[in-house]
């Protein structure tokens, strides 16, 4: 395993191309031939490729694959495999389907143009039977094109589909070295995979959502999502024309307080004339920092056990590595021109007037609270409950730094900052570390400070140690 992990591109290519086993179609669309070209490059394409296609006229590629909004998309890079993969067994299963494993290669991109400046990314895709009459599975990409050139994107483009097409071929039954080989021979500064998506019979033991956790933890992407349902999504087209309101937390549990953060900011937002009839994306964030809590390696089943508690409250879940907030503001205003929210506890605001932060800065927190406030975002903050004087700290009321004092004024006149004075009381001295501590004493109150689909869950799957009575 370890000697094919260190073959280079011509011998992954050239190894593909001498193993009898697979035969398929090759179909790419914009950014030239990149991938195929590999394999004729090598030598004895003619045991591999059946067929190689490029229908770059939007008339000619909707008579193949079907009419669409979009032709850099997910939906046409899956209708290409589906027409590929469906014409191969169709027309070549008779005369070598014993003896074949047929497959589809697609990859639709849009690389730099002439002029510059738009965003060079695009879909990349594999369908294929692991050996013969087997049933299809398949691998689908998302990708961006990080160099400055055409040509270096084309090359980058190239590695990256053979990296696929290898790692379909010899590394499936190992999802996870697969995520790993992708950027063989690449740099995360030449490409970043922000979505990958395991389907089929060979897959089926693959949680999508664990694949989503690789490939933060890989570097490949600073942030994966993936939807209420498990699905992973693709964060620029699940951000597409919304609004964003994005909460950060540990949610081990997630409790009450949980909620009606989200809650208040949203009621909050809405109010505001200019959000009339305009979508919001309310999502659950969690940092690889939070993850990991101090230890070397992230706890799966730890992982698995909040990430189904917050599907079970129907939440859209972003895992990120962006512990700064100025990084997390910056990657959602790439990926959307509509309003964006962060809704954090006083804590939380406190914590990023700490200077410590934002030593690696050259302009240090003055230049962090530049970047974060550039968008025209803003804070959605809910106040914290002092137990032991019975006060509530808000906005108004909470203090930082002396020598930041007039830095916080500002930033508070000029509205950066919404104080979420719609909160429930009630719910205002619930904590995920007392839910856990009254699970671990078996003190069923804990029921009480966290939704009731979470209660369930968490009785059902005995999440965190709990032990029926």
């Amino acid at each position: 395993m370890q000697q094919e992990l260190e073959l280079d591109t011509h011998q992954k290519a050239l190894k593909i191309n001498l193993d009898p086993r697979w035969y398929g179609t090759f179909a790419e669309i914009g950014a030239g031939q990149e991938v195929v070209r590999w394999f004729f490059r090598v030598g004895g394409a003619a045991g591999t490729v059946a067929k190689s296609m490029s229908a770059y006229d939007m008339t000619v590629s909707d008579a193949i694959y079907g009419s669409g909004d979009r032709y850099v998309s997910q939906s046409r890079c899956q209708a290409m495999l589906d027409r590929e993969f469906g014409l191969n067994v169709e027309r070549l299963n008779d005369q070598r389907g014993d003896n074949t494993a047929f497959f589809a290669f697609a990859d639709t991109v849009v690389a730099r143009s002439f002029k510059g400046g738009n965003e060079c990314h695009g879909w990349m895709g594999l369908k294929f039977q692991s050996r013969p009459h087997d049933e299809p599975s398949q691998i689908m990409i998302h990708l961006r094109m990080l160099d400055a050139e055409a040509s270096l994107q084309q090359e980058a483009l190239g590695v990256a589909g053979v990296n696929l097409l290898f790692g379909g071929f010899f590394l499936h039954h190992e999802p996870e070295l697969l995520v790993e080989s992708l950027l063989d021979k690449l740099t995360t500064g030449r490409v970043e995979i922000d979505m990958i998506k395991f389907e089929g019979i060979e897959f089926r033991a693959v949680d999508n959502r664990l694949i989503a956790l690789k490939l933060v933890q890989l570097g490949l992407s600073g942030a994966a999502m993936f939807g209420a349902n498990g699905e992973v999504l693709q964060p620029s087209e699940a951000l597409y024309k919304k609004a964003v309101l994005v909460e950060r937390g540990s949610f081990r549990p997630p409790t009450h307080v949980n909620f009606d953060m989200l809650e208040c900011a949203l009621k909050k937002l809405k109010a505001d004339p200019s959000m009339k009839d305009k979508d919001v994306l309310p999502i659950f964030e969690l940092t690889m920092r939070n993850l990991l809590a101090g230890g070397k390696e992230v706890d799966r089943r730890d992982f698995l056990a909040r990430a189904d508690l917050l599907a079970a409250c129907g939440m859209t879940v972003l895992i990120s590595d962006y512990f700064e907030y100025y990084r997390l503001a910056a990657y959602l205003s790439w990926r959307t021109r509509e309003r964006i929210g962060i809704v954090m506890g006083v804590p939380s605001l406190i914590e990023i007037f700490e200077e410590k932060y934002y030593t690696e800065l050259p302009g240090g927190i003055l230049e962090s609270f530049g970047r974060l406030f550039k968008h025209n975002l803003k804070l959605f903050v809910y106040p914290l409950l002092d137990a032991e004087k019975g006060e509530i700290i808000n906005v108004e009321t909470m203090k930082v730094s002396p020598e930041l004092s007039k830095l916080y004024g500002y930033l508070a006149d000029r509205g950066s900052f919404v104080d979420l004075d719609n909160f429930n009381k009630n719910v205002l001295s619930f904590f995920s570390r007392d839910v856990l501590s009254k699970i671990a004493e078996g003190d069923s109150d804990w029921e009480s400070m966290v939704p009731k689909e979470v209660a369930e869950l968490i009785k059902t799957r005995k999440f965190f140690g709990y032990i029926p009575e």
